[in-house]
């Protein structure tokens, strides 16, 4: 028998070692390895070695088979009973499909996971796993949320509860009730007890993961896994569990804001960086059907402020952006970008003090995006330098102004993707006046729009349209 050896694996990145270190050698992590127990391994032989003569025979498949000849069944996603949630997944929830769902503590994961299984247990059969909470405290508040939505609490006879947290136990339950759709929440709380690690662990999240998956791929069951992230706000757990999943959700918001934004990092079933948004309210969480409206600050118009069509996915947003730039009092300016990348901001602002003669360097500059979106496509440049340049002048821009356009090194505006969805939504919410790059090809759409077409080949010209005045002069 295998005498039991003792190994050392890494908790955030599965890396296993005979030796304990401070440091993970693998990834970096500091006290990240734990001790386990694991069996020594068993060199004997296992599999057959072909014989001369079977070797000389023509190969033959087993089990598989050609491409072609694979049978195909229509696809028929189900309906989540949320259109921002069927959005972010590309259409809906596909049946034997693994969906991971993370985000911070308090963010709004489980009652976004019990409200939807709550609406699709009206078409089909559901199991919700509360691993974390008791069957009593998820009852309390699916009661909650039943009685301020309207609905009521007999209402839904297809949604099962079970609180455990072995697995086998769950997967039981599984085979014996076949739903079409079951959440876990959480995987890290799962545990299973052929292994001798604790819940959470490397090894227990990776296994629970992988035999979930083959039930779910098996008896053809939509899988919604909750999963916890670390302090950086990554996916705790194995980079494994990622890549065994079908599609990676993210819930972000802001602590001290109403709105959760949805996101998709992965979807093998859809496009990546969709966006959903939620608000949060006191009967649970609510779509906004129309996002550019929670990041539109007021009609009054200010100094240093621009509005941007920023693209999320398929979906336009318009966004605006808020630019203070003030005399510094230190040896280095500061610069600080709330929404942007700090780096981008250095960026626009070397072009703005190059190709206009603004001598930036000399003055602290603070750029935030309102309503704590985080916007990382170049299409934001032109808005980001019109705000700035606002500020340093004390202009205003004129209401009913868009700004779209990427910024080159050389001081030139660059055309960006999606220019048609841009115009579209911003003349939907009003705005009558749009800069974006020379060339678009879009004067007839914007004719049709009633949006005044302003195009320009470099950021002075563009300027010049937006604000109405030269910014290079004044000095």
């Amino acid at each position: 028998m295998a005498r039991a050896t003792s190994t050392y694996v890494c908790q955030s990145c599965g890396a296993q070692s005979r030796q304990f270190f401070g440091r993970c050698p693998s990834c970096g992590s500091w006290n990240a390895l734990v001790e386990q127990a694991a069996p020594a391994a068993d060199n004997r032989r296992r599999r057959p070695v072909a014989a001369a003569a079977d070797a000389a025979m023509p190969p033959q498949p087993r089990r598989s088979e050609p491409i072609q000849a694979v049978g195909e069944r229509p696809l028929q996603r189900l309906q989540s009973g949320y259109g921002e949630l069927d959005r972010v997944l590309g259409g809906g929830l596909v049946p034997g499909s693994l969906v991971l769902l993370g985000g911070d503590p308090g963010i709004g994961k489980s009652t976004l996971l019990l409200q939807s299984a709550q609406a699709m247990a009206q078409r089909h059969s559901v199991l919700y796993v509360s691993a974390e909470e008791s069957a009593q405290q998820v009852k309390l508040r699916w009661r909650r949320l039943a009685e301020q939505q309207g609905t009521g609490a007999g209402e839904g006879p297809g949604l099962q509860l079970l609180s455990e947290t072995d697995l086998e136990l769950v997967l039981q339950e599984l085979e014996a009730l076949r739903p079409a759709v079951a959440v876990i929440d959480s995987i890290q709380a799962l545990h299973d007890g052929e292994l001798g690690s604790a819940p959470g662990s490397v090894a227990q999240v990776r296994e629970c993961a992988a035999a979930l998956a083959r039930i779910a791929k098996r008896q053809d069951t939509a899988l919604l896994l909750v999963g916890h992230v670390t302090k950086e706000g990554m996916l705790a757990g194995p980079k494994v569990l990622e890549h065994l999943v079908d599609a990676v959700l993210t819930f972000e918001g802001d602590r001290f804001a109403s709105h959760r934004l949805l996101r998709a990092v992965k979807n093998r079933f859809g496009a990546t960086h969709e966006l959903g948004v939620f608000e949060m309210r006191g009967q649970g969480l609510a779509e906004v059907l129309n996002p550019s409206e929670l990041f539109l600050g007021s009609d009054e118009p200010s100094a240093g402020t621009a509005t941007i069509v920023a693209c999320e996915g398929t979906r336009p947003l318009v966004v605006d952006l808020q630019a203070l730039v003030s005399t510094t009092s230190y040896a280095s300016p500061r610069r600080t970008a709330t929404g942007i990348g700090t780096n981008r901001l250095h960026q626009i602002l070397a072009v703005l003090e190059k190709h206009l003669g603004l001598p930036l360097s000399r003055f602290d500059c603070y750029l935030a995006v309102a309503g704590g979106l985080e916007v990382e496509e170049p299409a934001a440049d032109l808005g980001v330098a019109a705000a700035v340049v606002a500020s340093y002048r004390d202009l205003t821009l004129p209401p009913g102004t868009v700004l779209i356009g990427e910024l080159g090194l050389g001081g030139q505006l660059r055309p960006v993707s999606q220019l048609e969805q841009r115009l579209q939504e911003a003349a939907r919410l009003g705005f009558r006046r749009a800069v974006v790059p020379r060339g678009s090809g879009l004067s007839r759409l914007a004719a049709g729009l009633d949006l005044q077409l302003l195009e320009a080949g470099g950021v002075a010209e563009a300027l010049v349209q937006a604000l109405g005045v030269n910014p290079a002069q004044g000095d």
